[in-house]
């Protein structure tokens, strides 16, 4: 947490603290030193003030001009310093009665001009503040308990960097946070260089802070309430309101005068409520990747210790193999084993790498949950209020880092090598590990099934010397059954469709190359919908198709049919849906049916070979395929009406209902293939699915 105690510019614990409008933080010291002075319709000219300043300036030519109004901001010109922590700031400048002063941020660099308050417009942030000196508290008493069970009898604080017989301690680093003896500090301390802007303090200056502490009842926040704050236009007014638009708290006078007359204005603790619920749940989601990236941690040194222990059984394999080829072997061994060895160092390098970034990622961010968690303890609204925005937004976009992969192992513990020893004698000096031989890894995250469509994502972790030409998924049938080939190529994502409802399939995958095939990936098993369902599919619909409802319901812009698909696709069993009539005007023929998914979408449903249906006015109905009207029966549709279609894969028929009743004959028979649920109709006509239903047993349909 104490990086996010420490003033940016100065590289020290904040003090006097004032919050800038882009929601950073300076000390109003060194926000005096960062002040830059303009010249009346002039850019930024800076200047060496009367008292020097630390930073060293750049080079003049440097410096560039651009504006900010979009962001609120004036403009300015960075003169780039650096201070002790690495940030950029900017120098301050001499007073002039003709110039306008403008400040920029030292983190994001953002330029706000002063008005004629100066520094005194920006607010106090008295809550960090008494974050601060709380963290002080706590560290100056952990300092002095520590350094007592050390000191003599005398009770003074001793230097920590004594070999033998520490002497009395002379000045405290507040920085580096120990103590040194005279010679010490001159010796591992000495003011010059980066160091010469380290703050010495007496020891006895932190001795007694933690005596203060210990006498109020122990480390913790003072236990005299802090004074409630004030406005800045009205100093005896307290902050009772908050306003939404300009996200900072109000007296009741500022609403009297009317500056935020048309602004949303909220009561104060009701706004520190739901910030703080906000702020709460967001560390909830946080909390939960900083569990999962321990835990992660945890992981990735067990894996160090499996890749130690398979690396030296691979070794002694691969040795009793090279001893049994005698002499032509022993010749190969040696450069066997060096690429054995490279193969564990780098897997061994990833994964320390990956153990450093991920200790790093996770320490930044305990951290950051440290700092909220004291910033919630806090009961001042007004001052919470002043850093709840931004807090918010910290913890959302470090919660983002954690995506999905973040926390995945990039190299396995087991080594993809393998040796042939069938080889003739006469191959042995070509001998080599097979790197291309390598088992993709299906990526379980990724794998998904929607109704009877499987979706499988894979990959490959492992280096390959040969590269990679392709890939053979395979599944069962459902009922584990043999596997059959459904996709050789070389992309890594394939979506099966026509599966069986209900069924769990399982699959797997292998990859080949000019060595050969190699091994399979293990097996991931995608169950089914139960049941199927769909709704409208907007991707392949044509543009005059008109869907809402979550695309259940389906109207058209045009007078001319257009045709829509569902989302589903039927190859198996029998399949029940029910179309219900919202608006039916001026007597249309909608139709309804199944098609293919290529089918012809600016005519009616059943004029081409690609698709079955039935299209119906308010008197009688026809049949219709390839344009081949059949089958006439009496009886039509109105609004309210529902139009039913069971399609039948089992005895591979398609028959239509009309308000439950079987409408004419069995209209399809011979069916076969993978089939949509498809509509056509004009603007006269709109439609909404109301029943779904998937079933092996046509009984159930009407229950």
């Amino acid at each position: 947490m104490e990086e996010e105690l420490k003033c940016p510019v100065c590289g020290s614990l904040f003090k006097e603290p004032v919050l800038l409008p882009c929601s950073h933080n300076v000390c109003l010291p060194c926000a005096r030193n960062i002040t830059v002075q303009t010249p009346e319709g002039d850019a930024p000219v800076p200047s060496r003030a009367s008292g020097s300043s630390d930073y060293d300036y750049l080079d003049m030519d440097k410096m560039s001009l651009y504006s900010e109004t979009d962001s609120g901001y004036g403009s300015y010109t960075p003169c780039q310093l650096k201070s002790p922590n690495g940030v950029r700031v900017f120098p301050a400048l001499v007073p002039h009665p003709h110039r306008h002063c403008s400040l920029t941020c030292p983190l994001c660099h953002r330029s706000v001009s002063l008005d004629e308050r100066g520094l005194r417009g920006f607010p106090r942030n008295r809550l960090l503040e008494a974050i601060v000196s709380r963290y002080q508290q706590n560290r100056a008493a952990s300092i002095n308990t520590t350094t007592t069970t050390s000191s003599s009898s005398s009770g003074a604080i001793k230097c920590q960097l004594c070999d033998r017989n520490p002497v009395d301690a002379t000045v405290m680093c507040e920085q580096c946070d120990v103590y040194y003896c005279s010679s010490c500090q001159q010796r591992c301390h000495p003011s010059r260089g980066p160091l010469a802007k380290h703050r010495l303090l007496p020891p006895q200056s932190q001795a007694a802070a933690a005596a203060g502490a210990e006498g109020a009842g122990g480390p913790g926040p003072p236990a005299t309430a802090r004074k409630p704050a004030t406005c800045l236009d009205h100093e005896a007014e307290n902050f009772s309101m908050y306003c939404c638009s300009c996200r900072a708290p109000v007296c009741m006078k500022c609403l009297e005068e009317g500056k935020h007359a048309k602004h949303e204005v909220k009561t104060l603790p009701m706004m520190w409520k739901q910030h703080k619920c906000q702020l709460s749940q967001a560390l909830n989601g946080i909390s939960d990747k900083a569990k999962d990236a321990k835990e992660f941690l945890v992981l990735l040194k067990n894996l160090l210790q499996q890749i130690q222990e398979n690396g030296v059984e691979f070794e002694a394999c691969l040795v009793a193999q090279c001893d049994s080829l005698i002499e032509a072997l022993t010749r190969q061994k040696a450069k066997l084993l060096t690429k054995v060895t490279k193969e564990k160092e780098y897997k061994l390098k990833v994964v320390r790498d990956q153990i450093t970034h991920c200790t790093m990622k996770l320490r930044q961010t305990t951290g950051m949950m440290e700092f909220c968690l004291e910033v919630l303890k806090e009961n001042d609204p007004s001052g919470f209020l002043q850093i709840s925005d931004a807090l918010i937004k910290r913890v959302a976009s470090s919660q983002d880092q954690w995506v999905k992969g973040a926390l995945e192992p990039k190299v396995g513990p087991d080594f993809d090598l393998t040796v042939s020893t069938d080889s003739l004698l006469q191959t042995i000096l070509q001998l080599d590990f097979c790197q291309g031989k390598v088992a993709p890894l299906l990526q379980l995250e990724k794998c998904c099934s929607r109704n009877n469509s499987a979706t499988l994502a894979w990959r490959v972790t492992a280096p390959c010397t040969s590269p990679i030409e392709g890939y053979i998924l395979e599944l069962d049938d459902g009922n584990g059954g043999q596997y059959r080939e459904v996709y050789v190529g070389k992309e890594t994502v394939c979506t099966v469709d026509g599966l069986h409802f209900n069924s769990s399939y399982n699959a797997r995958v292998k990859a080949y190359n000019a060595i050969g095939v190699g091994p399979y990936s293990k097996t991931v098993v995608l169950k089914t919908s139960d049941v199927a369902w769909f709704t409208f599919d907007p991707s392949s619909a044509h543009r005059d198709i008109v869907l809402t409802n979550e695309n259940q319901t389906v109207s058209c812009n045009s007078y001319d049919d257009r045709v829509v698909l569902g989302t589903a696709a039927f190859s198996k069993g029998v399949h029940y849906w029910e179309v219900s009539i919202d608006r039916y005007d001026n007597h249309p023929d909608p139709a309804f049916g199944v098609a293919r998914i290529n089918t012809v979408k600016d005519m009616m449903l059943g004029k081409d070979d690609k698709a079955w249906a039935m299209y119906v006015d308010n008197n009688r109905s026809w049949f219709m395929h390839n344009n081949s009207h059949t089958n006439r029966a009496e009886g039509g549709i109105s609004k309210g009406a529902n139009v039913g279609v069971l399609l039948d894969l089992v005895k591979r028929t398609l028959t239509f209902f009309i308000n439950k009743q079987q409408h004419g004959p069995t209209a399809f028979d011979n069916l076969d293939g993978v089939f949509v649920p498809a509509i056509s109709l004009n603007r006269n006509v709109q439609v909404h699915v109301c029943v779904l239903q998937a079933s092996y047993r046509q009984k159930s349909f009407f229950c």
